[in-house]
């Protein structure tokens, strides 16, 4: 597929770390799969197993394996997912905090995520970081990328795994200090991206399926997100759709969210986009200016010493014909 290179991007990692099973099919999972496409190892790091989860498929929510150990079957959901995006998959461990109405703190239960002691929760991350070597580490922003208990911890424990994770004297018994050379916030469900999308929508005198979407998010507090970096995905948004529905209990492929605005997402602009907040590579500060970086691995050192150009992606994806969209009718 691709024609500049059998696999440009071998010798080249990416960690994405997530809340729960199903999260790393739903943010960023387009980036993924085309990483692995062109020769990136990808290694997906979830945090719990997502036992607290609802079943959300109304063809799932009877069946014995759902009734009798939804845990398990979420394994199993999450074992075929990461083998459609072509990436590594490893269990942090902990357990599900589930999603309350109300205080984070006195509502989550004893022992779930949420509760575990930073330092406690980021150790067995610290050494994965350490095992795995990645340049680049994902997660969420310091809102969860919306408010729930375990995206919030995981934004939490991930930023202090990659701050200790370099740190020599930090738990040596984990392995070799590991520096991170770049780290990103998922950005692709956050309130300005489907602005985006919406204004695209409008933009060609189409009725926009994100008014809903819109609507729930208008007068509560927004974060000032810097979409810095867009991944233009391409096929391989297909690929990401097919992971999510690899997550049958989570996901009804005939209704809800899925099956209006994530496809019209993908018809209207199929990319995915990142925000930039560690950067140790020398190459000096980003203009502070939305979709001014077009590759996660941009300037990135890898580990025979040479720079990933700026513009690698851009021509791979010109080259293939990645860029344009499918439109809607």
């Amino acid at each position: 597929m691709n024609r500049l290179d059998e696999r440009p991007y071998e010798g080249l990692r990416l960690l994405a770390a997530h809340a729960h099973p199903d999260d790393e099919s739903s943010k960023g999972a387009g980036t993924t799969a085309l990483y692995s496409s062109l020769g990136a190892q990808v290694l997906i790091a979830t945090f719990t197993g997502g036992e607290a989860g609802d079943i959300l498929n109304p063809a799932v929510a009877q069946s014995p394996a759902a009734i009798r150990d939804i845990a398990g079957l979420r394994r199993e959901e999450m074992a075929n997912a990461a083998a459609i995006l072509g990436a590594e998959q490893r269990w942090i461990g902990f357990v599900d905090s589930g999603l309350p109405e109300g205080d984070f703190e006195t509502q989550t239960p004893h022992g779930c995520f949420y509760k575990v002691p930073t330092d406690v929760a980021a150790r067995p991350l610290v050494g994965l970081i350490r095992q795995f070597r990645p340049q680049v580490v994902t997660t969420y922003d310091e809102q969860g990328g919306y408010p729930h208990p375990d995206h919030i911890k995981a934004h939490i424990v991930t930023m202090a795994a990659v701050e200790a994770a370099a740190q020599p004297d930090y738990h040596p018994e984990l392995g070799a200090a590991w520096q991170v050379q770049k780290v990103y916030y998922n950005q692709d469900l956050s309130p300005k991206k489907w602005r985006l999308l919406d204004e695209t929508v409008r933009a060609r005198g189409l009725e926009s399926p994100f008014t809903e979407i819109l609507e729930h998010w208008a007068g509560r507090l927004e974060r000032d997100s810097w979409l810095s970096t867009v991944i233009t995905c391409g096929p391989f948004v297909d690929t990401a759709e097919q992971a999510l529905l690899a997550h049958r209990t989570q996901i009804d492929p005939q209704g809800g969210f899925f099956s209006a605005t994530r496809r019209a997402a993908k018809r209207v602009l199929p990319t995915e986009d990142f925000e930039l907040v560690v950067d140790t590579t020398g190459r000096g500060p980003l203009e502070h200016r939305d979709y001014v970086e077009s590759d996660l691995f941009a300037g990135v050192t890898d580990d025979a010493g040479h720079r990933v150009p700026e513009d690698r992606l851009d021509a791979i994806v010109d080259a293939n014909g990645w860029r344009e969209p499918e439109g809607l009718q």
